[in-house]
């Protein structure tokens, strides 16, 4: 076995072993409703249980009172209008629960919906955003708006990005509460939560802001590479918790539920995400709050809270704090533009993974080459060519030495005569003939090597962002982010009905034109060398583009777009380099000795 191809072979062999480990230990499962996520009832109680006992609310040892489902579904509502959300803010608690994305549908049929973000109690799946005051100081639940205060409007009939509402509430004892929210003109509310003491006391009081999810998501994905749930940032420290993980957390008497609670000192922001969509509460910045992720087993209901320290308003005095609400499309433009405008680490809510070092440039490059195209499947091909470019100078070396090996063949095998079974002296004469012909026989598999991390970085980057969401490239590839929708059932794309589903048997059989090109790719880049004469490596050599292929057939067509440019552009490199050094690749005649060779022995 020659230096040269057992390099190749290790390397290929590795690539091989990563990724079938990736593809069979964690395929991605079909999306299932969690049976036990069940919609609460009356009798179960539609808000969640805040803390202790029944009399109090967050940042005091009680909870809040119960609403009945249908009483905040069928309450009066003011309408939310603007050019990217549609939806409607309910009188009952004063709660934003209704919110639909317009620029955004469940999928590409034409008659598909708009996506459905946020939901009132009541409806299949109540997940909405609550704020208000916790009592304290002799105060109780009657003195501060609940979740089951009727709000009146004070001013603006629609919230839009040019006209901000205000709701208003009259205490018992006379104390003047508002709230004015308003919208801009992308997905960040901002609501602003005033008290005026008309009464002879002080007033003592903590303001809060919530999200309330009951039950997990009807379309969570749990597939290891994507994480949903709850994403905090406290001070510089990026916190995710899956659904899985909050209903295992130890149950915190403070806070009457299972709990885990995190002091902020200055920034912060918590709330939920889901693949390609978010709800985070977010105090302004300079601000000391207690962040609470937390979940109830009695009514199955997952909450987030930002709890903000106790204020004291005296007599005749009024106080406001303003608390920003992001809902909606993890959009890494718009996500960027409010982390330059001061939430902390606001870019982080989007999950790069542990190589948010490869994840985070590789998108930025990304996104800029499809603006600048206007095609992200083009854009794809064109940071197969910049990674490459960057990467030339290695494979220039790798290819050179590759070619310096063949050169040498005839000598190594003279030095194995030579040696004979003595393997000791084999390779001392094989290191002094590498020394003296400065050539290294490890460097031909190390641009193989580096395309592993950037291959994995780069599926991260293609599942996990919402810019490949439906991104179109040509033909019937029309999402990137989906697997190759072509097949010999569909005469690959020419006859109107869907290839066999992503996952079923038939669909790994029956693939489409993507792996297929990617298949003949790898292996026309395999017949730039004579096939090895040993038999083992060469059937495994036969074999792995093909294997590959079919492994392959069901990821993200967009990085079997990938793939194919980097494996066409590899070839052109490895051909052009090796003919520059005297070496002259004979592709056809490899063809033709690999036809007439049996792949499952290796003979001719």
């Amino acid at each position: 076995m020659d230096d040269q191809n057992k390099n190749l072979l290790v390397a290929t062999a590795l690539s091989f072993a990563v990724i079938l480990v990736w593809f069979v230990l964690f395929p991605p499962p079909e999306p299932t409703v969690n049976p036990d996520a069940a919609v609460p009832t009356a009798t179960e109680g539609a808000t969640p249980t805040i803390a202790a006992t029944p009399d109090a609310a967050p940042g005091s040892t009680g909870a809040t009172t119960q609403a009945s489902p249908t009483v905040v579904e069928d309450a009066p509502r003011v309408p939310i209008e603007t050019d990217r959300v549609v939806g409607s803010i309910s009188l009952v608690g004063g709660r934003i629960d209704d919110l639909s994305l317009k620029n955004y549908r469940v999928s590409l049929a034409e008659d598909a919906d708009v996506v459905h973000l946020l939901n009132p109690v009541g409806s299949e799946r109540p997940y909405y955003a609550l704020f208000g005051w916790a009592p304290g100081g002799g105060l109780t639940l009657n003195d501060v708006p609940s979740v089951t205060t009727n709000w009146s409007v004070e001013s603006g009939d629609t919230l839009n990005a040019d006209s901000p509402v205000t709701l208003r509430w009259d205490s018992p004892n006379g104390t003047v509460f508002r709230r004015t929210i308003e919208i801009d003109e992308d997905f960040m509310f901002t609501v602003t939560q005033s008290v005026e003491n008309t009464s002879g006391d002080a007033l003592t009081m903590a303001p809060y802001g919530l999200i309330a999810r009951h039950g997990e998501p009807a379309d969570l994905k749990n597939f290891f590479i994507l994480h949903e749930g709850v994403v905090a940032m406290a001070d510089g420290t990026l916190a995710e918790i899956d659904y899985s993980d909050m209903t295992d957390f130890a149950v915190d008497p403070a806070e009457g539920a299972r709990a885990e609670v995190t002091q902020v000192a200055e920034n912060g922001w918590i709330g939920f995400t889901d693949h390609y969509w978010m709800t985070t509460i977010i105090p302004e910045n300079g601000t000391a709050f207690r962040q609470v992720a937390k979940y109830s087993d009695a009514s199955n209901i997952y909450q987030t809270e930002a709890v903000q320290p106790t204020i004291t308003i005296g007599p005749g005095e009024t106080r406001e704090v303003s608390t920003q609400l992001f809902a909606g499309a993890k959009e890494w433009e718009t996500i960027r533009e409010y982390q330059q405008s001061g939430v902390d680490r606001f870019i982080d809510a989007i999950d790069w993974g542990w190589f948010f070092f490869l994840t985070k440039p590789i998108f930025w490059l990304l996104h800029h080459l499809n603006v600048l195209i206007g095609n992200m499947g083009w854009a794809i091909i064109g940071l197969t060519l910049i990674i490459k470019a960057v990467l030339f100078p290695l494979a220039y070396k790798s290819y050179v030495s590759m070619a310096k090996m063949k050169e040498l063949q005839p000598e190594m095998e003279k030095i194995k005569e030579r040696a004979g079974d003595d393997r000791q002296k084999l390779q001392q004469e094989m290191m002094e003939m590498y020394k003296k012909e400065k050539v290294n026989p490890a460097s031909g598999c190390l641009p193989i090597l580096l395309q592993i991390p950037i291959f994995f970085s780069l599926y991260k980057v293609i599942f996990v962002t919402l810019e490949l969401r439906h991104a179109p490239w040509l033909g019937p590839f029309q999402d990137l982010s989906a697997p190759d929708p072509t097949s010999i059932m569909n005469l690959f794309g020419l006859l109107p009905w869907a290839a066999p589903t992503p996952g079923s048997l038939l669909a790994l059989v029956f693939i489409g034109i993507l792996p297929l090109l990617l298949g003949i790719s790898m292996w026309l880049q395999q017949k730039l060398n004579p096939a090895p004469t040993d038999a083992t490596q060469a059937m495994i050599f036969a074999w792995m583009p093909w294997v590959f292929m079919f492994m392959l057939g069901g990821f993200a067509s967009g990085l079997v777009v990938y793939w194919i440019a980097n494996n066409t552009i590899t070839f052109t490199q490895q051909y052009l380099i090796m003919r520059s050094q005297g070496y002259k690749p004979d592709v056809f005649g490899n063809i033709k000795s690999g036809v007439k060779r049996n792949p499952k022995t290796g003979q001719k």
